[in-house]
């Protein structure tokens, strides 16, 4: 027995010789490049030299420390790689935190790393760990701060071995695409108490390496394990190249997939890398480095050299307490199956494909439990298939057809539209006058610019439509007015009218850029004022100070605007819907008065006329709400209110308050009448230096609130008199001298006396608007 075994021994060792000499694959790299460091072999495409490595992210320097042989990435200790799943596994050091008893005080060492930028650590292999009692530790890169905090005496858990979840020990996952890191300690644990162990530690450790232990907390040893150090595994790339295509025509860095069977692959942070095809393995960086399976799993009769010797001599050495460690399959680089029906039986047509084969059955047959049987055809197969092939095509058609009508049936709903809302005459109107930057909008494009009008983008709603925030095609953010009714008789100037207010060119007025016509009631698109309203600002539960010079800035800016729409626009405009919620604040908070064209929606059937008012309750005009009668001092009259909002920073009306309270303006007149302005105004503003100023504005605020619409003040002689205001404020040296202040004011407001000019607007001058209750 014992000279038969000597003999397969002898018989087999030629052939394990030529497997171990057929395991030398050849590597992409220059003649006499060294392959090994100390223990540690060092694979392409890594080198130790520069003409070794792929290039210079991938060089390595095997040095020797303290009589040990190490193996160093820049100043990282490499412990292993892993080619196929783009790894490299080496030490980082850790960060500490130690109590001094000497000087009562903590030390702290911390602990960093910056990585080229083909490499990351990698997100699935790595934990960061914190250690100690009260110990708050945590990681910042360039996009994050992550970390935790253990405690030993929360009173429900205490530390474990090999437990890290919060006590003695805590964990936080790793994000993905870190490549630099700078540790950091909470150092508000400076006194005795506050310490059960001699330091706290943080970490960026390899998971499956990391095992705690409760000596950590009494003791260095986690400190002292690997002279401060911890293992840990980055994840690499060739370079930075974010196609294949890209990768294999770069002429910077050559292409690396050199090995035949071999891909290209993307990764997250890294950019490319190689892996050997399905059915292969092996360094796909060198040629020929991809090969096929190996002889564990080449099954008999199957390989071409003394198949049954090899098999019995892995036996023989098997039973006689000697493992078979790397027997390579290089010779071998692909297996035909095909070739070998007792292995591989297959009554079909058998194709080889790379790793492995596919067996497929002859025509007219079907395979059944993995066997090819002949089919079974039945009389009504062909014409249940016919049957059901022709209902498809006739469902296609039919729905095919169906859309097409629908189509051109929206189409010409479309058109009826615009027609009806005069967008023939506004087109013709745009190309005649030319530099106009109105647009008519598509109402695919406001639905895409609103995300179909999505009730997230809502803005600004009220009892006859919602305001939308979108953004066109362009980037530009509008605002997109959606109302709910309008005016049959009005619909056929609507066109025309906006295109008068598109040439509205005031700095405190939003200027409104297009409308789309093709819907049953226009849409109307608005600059976007990112700032809220002065509703919010005033009102909004958000503590802010509001100086009395901000809110003399904004009144100034808002009465400004109005006189512009009731002098300067041409036809005057009337706003009709004056309220802090229709005054917006853009990024500098400057004003900007909206809802301007709003009466242009209004239903302006005369019967409608009482029922339909314009405005919002609080700010109307009594006069108005007996003549039915819009006038430029119907905005006077709200202008006063928003003044009074101003000056008291009350709601212009609150139906929760004492019968006597629920009209701002009527408890205004009546302080007024009492003499006792300060019991109305606003803390923040009600001081002495202050005074003056405030019974200026309250006079002013109420002459704008008079019964008689005559009797009020234009809204130029109310911006005026602000105007004038604010310049004394901006000139407090002007107290010291009577003429300065009578030169900076002018007519004092006391005399101030308002001409009763009625200015008619252009389409709105017995219309009652349907505006919105809150501004866009």
């Amino acid at each position: 027995m014992e000279m038969k075994f000597s003999w397969l021994l002898l018989l087999g060792l030629p052939a394990v010789w030529m497997l171990a000499a057929a395991a030398d694959v050849p590597v992409a790299r220059a003649p006499g490049c060294s392959t090994r460091c100390g223990e540690i072999d060092v694979p392409y495409p890594y080198g130790l030299d520069p003409q070794c490595a792929i290039h210079e992210d991938f060089l390595l320097n095997c040095t020797t420390v303290d009589r040990t042989t190490k193996l160093l990435l820049g100043g990282l200790e490499v412990i292993k790689f892993s080619i196929p799943d783009g790894k490299v596994w080496v030490k980082t050091w850790m960060a500490r935190q130690c109590y001094n008893q000497t000087t009562n005080s903590t030390d702290i060492i911390n602990a960093w790393l910056n990585l080229p930028s083909t490499y990351v650590l990698s997100s699935d292999d790595n934990k960061i760990i914190v250690i100690g009692c009260k110990s708050l530790a945590y990681m910042r890169s360039n996009s994050y701060v992550i970390g935790c905090s253990s405690t030993c005496d929360d009173g429900k858990h205490a530390p474990k071995n090999g437990s890290c979840s919060g006590a003695g020990c805590c964990q936080a996952d790793l994000p993905k695409g870190v490549q630099s890191y700078q540790s950091s300690f909470n150092e508000n644990n400076s006194s005795q108490q506050h310490w059960r162990g001699p330091c706290n530690y943080f970490a960026m450790v390899e998971t499956a390496s990391f095992n705690f232990s409760t000596t950590y907390l009494t003791s260095t040893a986690f400190y002292d394990m690997d002279n401060a150090r911890q293992p840990a595994v980055l994840e690499w790339g060739i370079a930075q190249i974010n196609t294949c295509k890209e990768a294999r025509t770069n002429k910077t860095t050559p292409y690396a997939c050199l090995s035949s069977n071999s891909d290209c692959i993307i990764t997250s942070y890294v950019g490319y890398r190689c892996k050997c095809s399905p059915g292969y393995k092996g360094n796909p960086y060198v040629p020929d480095g991809c090969t096929g399976s190996s002889l564990a799993s080449c099954p008999l009769f199957s390989c071409s050299l003394f198949p049954p010797v090899f098999l019995l001599f892995a036996e023989i050495l098997k039973r006689n307490g000697m493992i078979l460690t790397k027997i390579s399959a290089a010779p071998f680089s692909d297996i035909d199956e095909c070739q070998d029906n007792v292995t591989y039986p297959c009554a079909g047509i058998c194709k080889n494909t790379p790793g492995s084969s596919i067996c497929s059955c002859l025509p007219g047959q079907d395979k059944i439990n993995g066997l090819c049987v002949k089919a079974h055809k039945s009389i009504w197969v062909a014409p249940v298939v016919g049957g059901s092939v022709g209902l498809v095509v006739l469902l296609i058609v039919t729905t095919c057809a169906y859309l097409i009508r629908e189509r051109r049936k929206l189409h010409h709903i479309k058109q009826k539209y615009f027609r009806q809302h005069g967008g023939l005459i506004l087109f013709e109107e745009m190309k005649s006058q030319q530099g106009v930057a109105f647009r008519i909008f598509s109402e695919e494009e406001l639905q895409q610019a609103t995300h179909r009008f999505d009730e997230q983008q809502v803005i600004g709603h009220g009892g006859h439509g919602k305001v939308y925030k979108g953004v066109l095609k362009t980037e530009v953010e509008v605002a997109v007015k959606r109302c709910m009714t309008i005016d049959e008789q009005q619909k056929k100037e609507f066109g025309k009218e906006m295109l008068i207010l598109s040439q509205i060119n005031h700095k405190n007025i939003v200027k409104i850029l297009g409308c789309c016509l093709e819907v049953e009631v226009p849409m109307l698109v608005y600059e976007f004022i990112p700032n809220g309203t002065l509703f919010d600002l005033i009102h909004g539960n958000h503590g802010r100070h509001i100086s009395l010079g901000t809110r003399l800035r904004i009144a100034y800016e808002s009465a400004e605007a109005l006189a512009y729409l009731h002098s300067c626009a041409s036809p005057p405009i009337l706003h009709g819907d004056v309220k802090s919620t229709n005054i917006l604040l853009d990024g500098d908070y400057a004003a900007k008065v909206s809802d301007f064209g709003a009466s242009i929606l209004a239903p302006s059937d005369k019967s409608q006329f009482v029922t339909l008012v314009q405005g919002t309750c609080g700010y109307l005009d009594p006069e108005y709400m007996q003549t039915c009668q819009l006038t430029d001092k119907s905005d006077v009259y709200s202008f006063g209110v928003v003044l009074l909002e101003l000056l008291t920073r009350k709601k212009a009306f609150n139906l929760e308050g004492p019968e006597h309270d629920k009209s701002l303006s009527m408890r205004f007149l009546s302080v007024m009448k009492e003499n006792k302005l300060e019991d109305i105004l606003d803390d923040q503003i009600k001081n002495n230096e202050n005074v003056e100023y405030l019974e200026e504005i309250a006079e002013l605020a109420r002459q704008c609130l008079d019964m008689s619409g005559v009797n009020r003040p234009s809204m130029k002689e109310v911006a005026d008199n602000l105007g004038r205001l604010r310049k004394v404020m901006q000139h407090p040296w002007a107290h010291e001298n009577s003429e300065e202040l009578d030169n900076l004011l002018g007519e004092t407001s006391m005399s101030m006396v308002s001409s009763a000019v009625t200015t008619e607007a252009f389409s709105i001058e017995k219309k009652v608007a349907m505006g919105f209750e809150s501004g866009r």
